[in-house]
C-alpha cells in the first residue's frame, strides 16, 4: 500500500464489561486501507495492549465484526475511504453485547440466543439410514437455502434495535437460523422448532424495521425469515385451535 503522506484520527473504544471510554489516535493513512488495518496499525504501533479479534481477514470468518462509525461492519473488507467522516474514524465493539475488552465483544449471549431458538440440526434419520433424496430446485428446499450463508457474525444481532430494548428477543440470526431448519425436510420436528420461537422473546418481538437485513454482509434476508416464522406459527396455532 503506498502512503499518501496523510493522517486520520481514530477513535477506539477502551475498557471492558465495568465501562471504558473512547482514546485518541492518529493513523497514516495509506491506500486501499481497510479499518482492520488500521485497528491493526494501532496494536503494532502505538499500543500493543490494545485487544480485538480477528482471524481470516478475507471476509469468511466474521470474527473482526465491529462498529464502525455507529454502523456493525466486517472490518477486513471496510474500507476507510468509504466510511471516513470528517477525517475521523470512530471503532468499537459490537453493540447488543458485552464488552469484554476493548474491541471485543462477548458472544455468548449471540449463541445462547441461538441454542433456545432450537438453531442445531435433529436429524429425521440416523447415518444407517439412507439418505433422503432432495432435489436442488425443490421449492421448500430453496427457501432453506436462502440463509445457510449465515456465518454467525452476529452484525445483525448488533444492528437490531429490538434486541437494544428487549433483552429476552432472540435476534434476527437466531430467529433465521429457525426458519432455514422449519423448512429442511431432513428436520425430525419442525413443531418443536415453531414452539421454540414463538414464545417470550421469538419472532412476534420483530418491529420489522428491517437493519438486520439492511447490514448484513451476505446480503441475506433475516427480516423476510423472520415473517415467515410469524406466519406459520400463526398457522399453527390456527390449526391446534380446530
Amino acid at each position: 500500500m503506498a502512503n499518501t503522506n496523510d493522517t486520520m484520527t481514530v477513535k477506539v473504544w477502551r475498557g471492558d464489561k465495568n465501562g471504558g471510554a473512547y482514546q485518541q489516535f492518529v493513523v497514516p493513512r495509506q491506500d486501499n486501507q481497510t479499518v482492520l488495518d488500521v485497528v491493526s496499525w494501532i496494536q503494532q504501533n502505538q499500543d500493543p495492549n490494545l485487544s480485538y479479534r480477528f482471524a481470516c481477514r478475507v471476509g469468511m470468518c466474521g470474527s473482526c465484526a465491529m462498529m464502525v462509525n455507529g454502523t456493525p461492519r466486517w472490518t477486513c473488507r471496510t474500507h476507510v475511504n468509504k466510511v471516513l467522516d470528517a477525517n475521523t474514524l470512530v471503532v468499537a465493539p459490537l453493540r447488543n453485547l458485552p464488552p469484554i475488552k476493548d474491541l471485543v465483544a462477548d458472544m455468548d449471549p449471540f449463541f445462547d440466543k441461538w441454542i433456545d431458538a432450537g438453531g442445531h440440526h435433529d436429524p429425521s434419520a440416523s447415518r444407517y439410514d439412507a439418505m433422503p433424496q432432495i432435489a436442488p430446485d425443490d421449492a421448500q428446499r430453496a427457501v432453506a437455502n436462502e440463509s445457510i450463508e449465515c456465518i454467525n457474525c452476529a452484525v445483525c444481532y448488533a444492528a437490531c434495535d429490538t434486541v437494544a430494548h428487549n433483552e429476552n428477543y432472540l435476534g434476527p440470526a437466531a430467529l433465521q437460523r429457525a426458519w432455514t431448519l422449519y423448512n429442511d425436510e431432513k428436520v425430525n420436528d419442525t413443531d418443536a422448532v415453531l414452539a421454540a420461537v414463538s414464545g417470550k422473546g421469538g419472532c412476534h418481538n420483530c418491529h420489522s424495521q428491517g437493519s438486520c437485513s439492511l447490514y448484513c454482509p451476505n446480503e441475506l434476508n433475516p427480516m423476510r425469515a423472520i415473517a415467515g416464522l410469524k406466519a406459520a406459527t400463526i398457522k399453527h396455532q390456527l390449526k391446534r385451535g380446530r
